[in-house]
């Protein structure tokens, strides 16, 4: 089955799966277990951490292994809200995944700023710029692709305008992982990542604070004194090495350049499909984009309708946040970018992964027109 919903969820990588299975037969001991069999596994985690570390350009000491991407927001704004001035607020970008916006919301209820964004969704760095200038920020939050469109935010010049009034940027991570070297990010402060959107398992994340953090001064799960007493619970240590050979694998993927077809791959299917469907519009099309991701609005049919005739075709699409979509809401995304709530019950997404084909490009294209004929019909009749 053609699967096109990578954003949602991407199935267990090769080098992940035998990375798993490897800890869970050979190290599965406790890791903060006094004898030598859990002095090994401790010995392993922190290996792993440092090998995290590396992609991620330095800064080992302020890994934290969390149970993925929503933790690690809530964590952050809770911290930020307990340190900072009553009167702080929060800079967002309205695109911004639920978990960072609802997050924000709650620690910062009262005091959540929207960050101005062009129509494609980009936060202009001036802007920021701008705003920050005025004083009483705490934190800037801009992830660095979005999740639905796939659009990249200039992250590096938005880095820059925080670090010069020195305020902390909390950059979501997710999408951007495993799809775009990991490196490039190093300059961001807060940097939330979830295993399962690049290849590893789900239930397992990680939260890098800022350079020079105190060993203690961030704690969000109390009990046990287990990661730097930052985060209580005992460590998963198959899961973190499923998650690092799942990142190694796909970073050693584009340093071989295997994701420049593929945006070929990605682009030959856009640029079929707007002709064959008039009145399509790519969301973010004149913004770069992630190679995999294409979010569509149809001029015709409720998104479920698409992804209902799809699937029977063979084809798992999305429609918008898988967990947007769960909860039966209509996309904050295509809200923040000026879209009516009819036009975005009319979007489906598709996204590719590693091992999507060009042929899958091209049968999806196929039967995108074919449901297309069949709802127009449908709806004329």
């Amino acid at each position: 089955m053609p699967y096109f919903d990578h954003n949602a969820t991407t199935p267990l990588s090769a080098a992940a799966r035998a990375a798993w299975l490897q800890a869970q037969e050979e190290a599965w001991q406790n890791p903060a277990s006094p004898h030598r069999a859990g002095a090994r596994v401790k010995a392993l985690l922190e290996r792993e951490r440092g090998r995290l570390a590396e992609l991620l350009g330095g800064g080992e000491e302020n890994l934290v292994f969390t149970s993925g991407a929503t933790e690690g927001a809530n964590a952050v704004m809770a911290h930020l809200a307990a340190h900072s001035a009553p009167t702080a607020r929060v800079f967002i970008n309205p695109t911004e995944h639920s978990c960072v916006r609802a997050a924000a919301e709650r620690w910062f209820h009262g005091r959540v700023e929207w960050l101005p964004i062009d129509p494609d969704g980009l936060v202009a760095s001036d802007a920021l710029d701008e705003r920050l200038h005025a004083g009483g920020a705490a934190l800037v939050a801009v992830m660095a692709a979005n999740n639905e469109t796939g659009v990249v935010q200039p992250i590096s010049a938005l880095v820059a305008a925080c670090a010069r009034h020195r305020v902390p940027m909390l950059c979501d991570a997710v999408q951007w992982l495993g799809k775009l070297p990991a490196a490039e990010l190093a300059s961001a402060d807060f940097l939330l990542a979830a295993a399962h959107k690049f290849g590893g398992p789900k239930g397992v994340g990680f939260l890098r604070l800022p350079a020079g953090a105190p060993a203690r001064g961030f704690s969000f799960i109390t009990g046990g004194g287990q990661q730097g007493g930052r985060r209580a619970g005992t460590e998963d240590y198959p899961a973190v090495a499923a998650l690092v050979a799942a990142l190694t694998e796909a970073e050693m993927a584009l340093a071989r350049g295997e994701s420049a077809p593929r945006l070929t791959w990605r682009d030959r299917y856009e640029h079929s499909l707007l002709p064959a469907i008039p009145g399509a519009r790519i969301v973010g099309g004149g913004a770069g984009r992630l190679w995999n991701t294409v979010m569509a609005v149809f001029p015709q049919g409720a998104n479920h309708r698409w992804l209902n005739k799809l699937d029977k075709r063979g084809f798992a699409v999305g429609t918008s946040a898988a967990c947007t979509a769960a909860q039966g809401s209509s996309s904050q995304v295509l809200a923040a970018l000026g879209f009516s709530p009819a036009e975005a019950q009319r979007a489906v997404r598709f996204s590719g992964g590693w091992a999507t084909t060009e042929a899958d490009w091209s049968a999806l294209l196929a039967a995108v027109i074919e449901v297309r004929n069949e709802i127009a019909a449908t709806e004329l009749a």
